[in-house]
């Protein structure tokens, strides 16, 4: 049996993921972080993108979308804190596209109260929700 890591993935809302994984990789603010069991402590902030969890015995990664927040690892125990989380199976790529539609219209047509961050962070995550959706359909063959 492979060595495991517990991995807890919570939004404000729910807790999306709890149960074991041979890895996981979160999208840290500085780069992908790719975790294993028995790693070092570590504290830092995600942006958003997918987590990807490879659970024992099973053929396909989970992928659960993050839309930022904070990641904690301990040695036995890898926990995931965003503000939004979603499931891959429950986004839904009309929404995601004219999010980034929407956003990318924002940046385009700028007025005196407009707020860039705003419309620059929901660019991100529409567009990291669409990533999501890319690699599930590589994963299925479609």
């Amino acid at each position: 049996m492979a060595m495991t890591v517990h991995v807890d993935v919570v939004s404000a809302e729910e807790l999306l993921f709890s149960g074991l994984a041979e890895m996981v990789v979160v999208p840290g603010i500085m780069g992908e972080l790719g975790i294993y069991p028995r790693h070092a402590p570590l504290l830092t902030r995600i942006k958003p993108g997918s987590v990807r969890i490879r659970r024992p015995d099973q053929p396909l990664d989970e992928l659960i979308y993050v839309s930022g927040g904070m990641l904690e690892v301990q040695p036995n125990l890898v926990t995931i804190l965003s503000d939004t989380a979603i499931r891959s199976k429950d986004l839904d790529e009309a929404r995601s596209l004219e999010a980034k539609r929407a956003a990318e219209e924002a940046l385009k047509n700028r007025t005196s109260d407009f707020d860039y961050a705003q419309a620059e962070s929901e660019l991100l995550q529409a567009i990291a929700q669409l990533r999501i959706i890319e690699q599930i359909r590589k994963q299925v063959g479609h």
